[in-house]
């Protein structure tokens, strides 16, 4: 993979190649590192034991072989060294698909999971590469968006964009900085299916105007020679963290736009399910009106999903020819304020934090919290992890959170009745009655996240004590659940010897890689309420 992408450089940006071979063996130690870390606590198939010994851990597989190496990268978050190796039989190894080959699995899944931590390694060193010489002022949220260059700050498949060339990577992914020229699909009103109020800008007589992302068009939508492109019009738009939601530059004032890519990021190909493009609109006035009761219409702003479409192909609504549009989070600043993702707080060494670090998360946690536990005992569990949770900043201080992408919300409908709520018709299969996968989805992101990203970049960058920074995340809950009594399953979890953190390379290994699966980690707040 690497070797592929020096040859594609070498026809679109030379200027690369050389800042972008200094930065592979860091890449490499990077992803082998987080796998390291994966192997040290996840389900793995094919790991029999692990323990520590002195500094190191130690892991053996069931095929016979003992894997060690230092305990400190196998924290979460850790700083790999460029040079680091995990020991094996036969010497160090260095590369994540020999890591990875250890386990001796030959499955159709460990197969796609080697390509795409060699994608990864790749990316990441073209990120790193593209970026080294470059001091980027954040200066809007756009800019907040694209600083994240490392991606997940705990995959690895951090950097994964399978289905992308590197001339593609270069011109779509947002560590790159672009600006992409989305193209507008003509649809017929006898093949679209929609819901909501589609902007009237995108709209022409019978005709609805589909924002599609460039790689779509040339990929997907040419092969659909019954459908016609507009050629005189295209949206220039920035991508945003997500890649394929971005933020148009002279169009649709208030709105984002997010577009259905047939391109792996992550865990996920990042399509647009008719069940999505269904639900969004209600679901986004449903929570809405839910924050809204709770009171906290304020500090906890939802990103409404105005809108969404798609094109039924052979009579189906596909989700690959699907967009839906958004409200931007500048709706919902003031003057002097940008919204930067929680996740880019982390990977700008808290960069855009300023004053005291434990006041500064103090406060974070008093705009975040009560709405979310509030909702959380109201039936509406938002995945609030550091790419969907935005902190709107003021001088570097925290004044509100912002959150979108309504599909991954989960709702408990007796909960949600028990408040007064009547859950809307849903398409999707977000509604349950599982009180612990209700508790998952919330405290997954937030805290084993969020919290978790927090935590460790402020103690790390501002020399604040881990200890004091959870003391004032659990202290603000506290504060919380003492006022709301009905919850006191959810207190007795937040509050639990465990917190739930997604198994990434175990539901990569798995024979379904998009069911969610979650392992137990140490909750530094556990304590009595």
């Amino acid at each position: 993979m690497s070797q592929t992408t020096i040859d594609e450089l070498r026809l679109i940006r030379p200027d690369l190649i050389e800042p972008f071979t200094v930065h592979l063996p860091g890449a490499r130690a990077t992803v082998l590192g987080r796998l390291w870390g994966a192997f040290s606590r996840e389900p793995v198939p094919g790991i029999t034991g692990r323990w520590h010994e002195a500094d190191t851990v130690v892991i053996t597989l069931e095929n016979g072989t003992r894997l060690t190496a230092p305990s400190s990268v196998a924290d979460r978050f850790a700083t790999v060294p460029e040079d680091f190796t995990v020991t094996g039989p036969e010497g160090p190894i260095t590369e994540p698909t020999r890591l990875l080959g250890a386990l001796g699995r030959h499955t159709a899944s460990a197969e796609r999971l080697a390509a795409e931590l060699d994608n990864s390694v790749a990316n990441l060193a073209l990120a790193r590469a593209a970026n080294a010489d470059t001091t980027r002022p954040i200066q809007d949220s756009a800019d907040a968006e694209q600083a994240v260059i490392d991606g997940h700050p705990q995959h690895p498949c951090c950097r994964t964009r399978t289905g992308l060339s590197v001339a593609e990577v270069l011109a779509y992914a947002p560590e790159h900085h672009p600006r992409v020229e989305l193209a507008l699909l003509a649809v017929d009103a006898s093949r679209w299916q929609g819901t909501g109020d589609w902007p009237k800008e995108l709209r022409a007589g019978d005709t609805f105007l589909m924002p599609l992302h460039p790689w779509q068009r040339d990929h997907i939508a040419a092969r659909h020679t019954d459908l016609t492109v507009t050629a005189d019009r295209t949206i220039a738009a920035r991508p945003l963290l997500s890649m394929r939601t971005l933020a148009p530059q002279d169009a649709l004032p208030g709105c984002h736009i997010k577009t259905a890519l047939d391109v792996q990021v992550t865990n996920y190909r990042r399509t647009i399910s008719p069940a999505e493009v269904a639900d969004g609109p209600p679901l986004s006035e449903l929570v809405s009106a839910v924050v809204d009761k709770a009171g906290y219409g304020e500090s906890l702003r939802v990103l409404r999903e105005l809108a969404g479409g798609t094109v039924r192909v052979n009579g189906e609504p596909s989700s690959s020819l699907a967009a839906m549009v958004r409200e931007s989070s500048e709706r919902h600043l003031g003057p002097g304020e940008i919204a930067v993702p929680l996740t880019a707080v982390h990977a700008t060494g808290a960069g855009v934090v300023a004053g005291d670090p434990v006041r500064w998360l103090s406060d974070f946690a008093g705009l975040v919290l009560p709405p979310a536990l509030t909702l959380l005992s109201m039936g509406v569990a938002l995945e609030a992890h550091g790419q969907n949770t935005l902190v709107a900043l003021r001088n570097g201080r925290p004044v509100r959170v912002l959150y979108r992408d309504l599909d991954g919300v989960r709702i408990h409908p007796g909960r949600l009745t028990a408040h007064g709520f009547t859950l809307p018709p849903l398409a999707g299969s977000r509604a349950g009655d599982d009180e612990n996968a209700l508790r998952t989805k919330l405290f997954g992101g937030l805290l084993s996240g969020v919290f978790s990203e927090l935590v460790d970049v402020l103690s790390r960058t501002r020399g604040a004590d881990p200890k004091d920074l959870w003391a004032a995340v659990a202290a603000e809950a506290r504060r919380v659940y003492r006022e709301l009594p009905y919850a006191a399953g959810d207190a007795e979890a937040f509050f639990g010897d465990t917190l739930p953190l997604k198994a990434t390379i175990a539901m990569r290994l798995a024979d379904n890689p998009g069911t969610a699966q979650w392992i137990p980690v140490p909750n530094p707040m556990a304590r009595p309420c």
